[in-house]
């Protein structure tokens, strides 16, 4: 009976113990995994649907309790970082100037087309139309690891679009940090200079005070391995707790950090290893099963509204990103297949769009049927990110072997 107590209190829907809730997240984190490699679905997609099954809205398995709460916000401010840390800068200044008009056209397209869809047709607040807006403007280069392993990172359409995920994002984050801050403290000229005046020291302490304490420290303890991990990481929480204190949100303190610190991590090979692993194996991902339990499957249902709303997001989405790499395309005088190469990088939403909708969610900007809605824009974006991505890599290959069979027959013939 005692036995059957236990099982009974540990296993009680929705889960309440420490040890049975972080056994399922990480028996959760390996399936998904898994069944995501097999099947050559994005992790992103596998980790969501499963925090969806297992959410407070289905099975009711795991809620938002403080364990996963705290997981999930340090996943978030991860993802953030992460971004911040993998932007190549070597790359964005060899493509400079191409690099700033791929960047400008894939956010004004998708902005300009976002903004008033959102704001005349469906009739959102001005604050909420602007969020829905920098979120179409946004993306992850999800696919990029792909272009990577098939040994097409060095193209000149790769470079373009890396740079103007650098443009994209960083101007996106300035007008989340703006437009969130504003609706915290109310609107006035007198809040908005507080606002710029705090977001200047902010990017001071940023850019200058950090660079200085991460060249400072990793100079002292260059032999202390162990301790370059706990630095970096309390860096990241240090700009997050800065970033609030301004009344910007956490998230644009984690993504400066990644800005400032992004020279440093980039010669320790094994400091970037440790913060790849841990982010990957485990703050991440129980961030996105916890974005997935959030997810109301009975709003999905609303056919009338979240219907209509979800394929007015992933139409403009898609449609913009298109509209942006083939622009970007024609002025550059770019080859059609690197404009499909700049489209297949820049269409999918993940990392920063999610960090968007949730800051707007829970500061009730947005509401639930966007939450929603978006949820399902990242699924296919990643879908078609991956679809374009691989299609115009096998296209590339077999442009390349044509051309190698043209040279050979050549060669034959001035041997004959």
């Amino acid at each position: 009976m005692h036995i059957l107590a236990n099982l009974n209190h540990i296993f009680t829907r929705p889960l309440m113990s420490p040890v049975s809730i972080f056994l399922v997240a990480l028996l959760l984190i390996l399936t998904a995994k898994v069944i995501c490699h097999y099947s050559k679905i994005p992790k992103i997609i596998g980790l969501i649907v499963a925090g969806i099954i297992v959410g407070p809205h289905a099975l009711n398995i795991l809620n938002q309790n403080l364990a996963v709460t705290i997981f999930a916000t340090t996943g978030l401010l991860y993802i953030m970082f992460s971004a911040g840390l993998e932007l190549e800068m070597k790359e964005f200044k060899l493509q400079k100037r191409k690099s700033i008009l791929f960047g400008a056209l894939t956010f004004l397209i998708p902005f300009g087309m976002g903004f008033p869809v959102f704001y005349y047709l469906f009739n959102y607040e001005m604050s909420a139309s602007i969020l829905i807006a920098i979120m179409f403007s946004t993306h992850t280069l999800i696919a990029y690891p792909m272009v990577s392993k098939k040994g097409y990172a060095k193209r000149q359409a790769v470079a373009i679009a890396i740079g103007g995920t650098i443009i994209t994002d960083t101007i996106v984050l300035l007008i989340l940090a703006l437009v969130t801050g504003l609706h915290q403290e109310g609107s006035g000229v007198l809040i908005l200079t507080t606002l710029l005046l705090g977001f200047i020291g902010f990017s001071l302490v940023a850019f200058l005070l950090v660079p200085y304490m991460a060249k400072t420290f990793f100079y002292l303890l260059a032999r202390k391995k162990s301790f370059h991990y706990t630095f970096v990481l309390m860096v990241v929480f240090l700009l997050a707790i800065l970033a609030e204190i301004i009344g910007v949100d956490a998230i644009i303190g984690a993504f400066f950090a990644g800005l400032a610190l992004n020279r440093f991590v980039a010669k320790k090979k094994r400091l970037k290893a440790e913060i790849h692993f841990i982010g990957e194996t485990l703050f991440i991902p129980v961030f996105l099963i916890s974005v997935g339990m959030i997810v109301d499957l009975n709003v999905l249902l609303d056919l009338h509204n979240v219907l209509m709303i979800t394929t007015t997001l992933i139409f403009v989405a898609l449609l913009s990103k298109w509209l942006a790499a083939k622009l970007t395309q024609s002025i550059l005088k770019l080859t059609p297949l690197d404009g499909c190469l700049i489209f297949g990088l820049s269409s999918s939403h993940a990392a920063a769009t999610l960090a968007i909708i949730l800051v707007g969610y829970k500061a009730e900007i947005l509401d639930l049927p966007i939450l929603n809605s978006t949820i399902l824009l990242i699924l296919v974006s990643c879908l078609t990110a991956s679809i374009v991505t691989a299609r115009t890599l096998t296209q590339f290959k077999k442009q390349e072997c044509e051309m190698c069979e043209s040279q050979e027959k050549s060669s034959l013939i001035r041997s004959i």
